[in-house]
């Protein structure tokens, strides 16, 4: 049994109906596998809610588990940011933050935005929008 992090992007899509997204969810659970977020993709989630998507946002966020950010996790996004400023690229806070939160309970990260998850040690899923 593994751990995946559902980042806002895919939190989004499957709010939003996605086929694809909602499949590889429920393939993810049927695997097994624990689903977790932290508070950085709820918090991009809710400020992507269209009106009328809050019921359905709050149902799926309890059956999540939360990955709490503490020191270690604010340490490690803080390290990224740096490391990578130094070779001219700039990453999101928010991405760090996720990204760490996978790391810290050594979860898949699953996102639709590859691009913005650098970061060699941290094992990112391409859930993107193709198509």
């Amino acid at each position: 049994m593994g751990s995946v992090l559902l980042d806002a992007t895919v939190l989004i899509d499957f709010l939003r109906g996605r086929e694809e997204t909602r499949d590889r969810l429920r393939r993810v659970r049927d695997s097994g596998d624990v689903v977790h977020t932290c508070a950085v993709a709820v918090e991009e989630t809710v400020r992507g809610l269209r009106d009328g998507e809050e019921e359905r946002a709050r149902a799926l966020l309890v059956g999540l588990r939360e990955v709490p950010l503490g020191t270690a996790e604010g340490w490690r996004a803080g390290e990224w940011r740096r490391e990578f400023a130094r070779r001219g690229v700039t990453l999101g806070q928010g991405d760090c933050l996720i990204a760490a939160a996978a790391l810290a309970i050594g979860a898949r990260l699953a996102t639709a935005n590859v691009k913005d998850f650098p970061m060699q040690d941290v094992a990112v899923e391409d859930w993107g929008r193709q198509g």
